[in-house]
């Protein structure tokens, strides 16, 4: 797991303006992946991130980094409450989630819809999603928009601009250490 990959892919969450984002990181030998992940949380926990991996296959881990804070916070706003609870969720702690979530994802082939809870998307694009089966939505873009097109597209914005920020500053020599915003 390099820090071009991570910067790459979880820009916005580094920049402190996402809860957290999720991607694939090749590997061949699990061992090696459980130290990066250990070395990349020695780097990244003084800054407020946590960096998880939630499902592997046979060379390929699904790596969470997320704000803990934030997520506490998103994951008790009440609308995002309803829908944890709806798929057996106990919402008491963000950690007694993302343990539920790690259990869906790894009894099921597909991802739990509710995973954008976990990425910090909208509740009502979480539910217009899951009700309507991923169909008829206002836009895409990072997530399916069901509720606030306009809200959803700054955001889109915001997040393309800021992993171009950053991978232009990555490639002038800045660390992952000194770009990540402590949260």
């Amino acid at each position: 797991m390099s820090d071009d990959y991570l910067i790459r892919h979880c820009a916005p969450t580094l920049a402190g303006i996402k809860t957290g984002s999720l991607f694939t990181c090749p590997f061949t030998c699990q061992k090696e992946l459980l130290d990066a992940v250990r070395q990349m949380n020695k780097r990244l926990l003084p800054k407020g991130l946590r960096v998880l991996p939630l499902r592997c296959s046979e060379n390929k881990a699904l790596i969470y980094i997320y704000h803990p804070k934030r997520l506490n916070l998103d994951l008790t706003n009440p609308a995002a409450a309803q829908i944890l609870q709806q798929h057996g969720y106990d919402n008491k702690t963000c950690e007694k989630c993302i343990v539920r979530l790690v259990q869906r994802l790894r009894g099921q082939k597909d991802f739990p819809h509710e995973i954008g809870l976990f990425l910090g998307y909208p509740p009502e694009d979480v539910c217009g999603f899951i009700e309507n089966k991923a169909c008829n939505c206002k836009c895409v873009g990072c997530w399916k928009v069901y509720g606030d097109e306009e809200a959803a597209k700054k955001k889109f914005a915001q997040y393309k601009k800021c992993t171009k920020v950053y991978c232009d500053q990555w490639a002038k020599g800045k660390d992952i250490e000194r770009l990540t915003v402590a949260g």
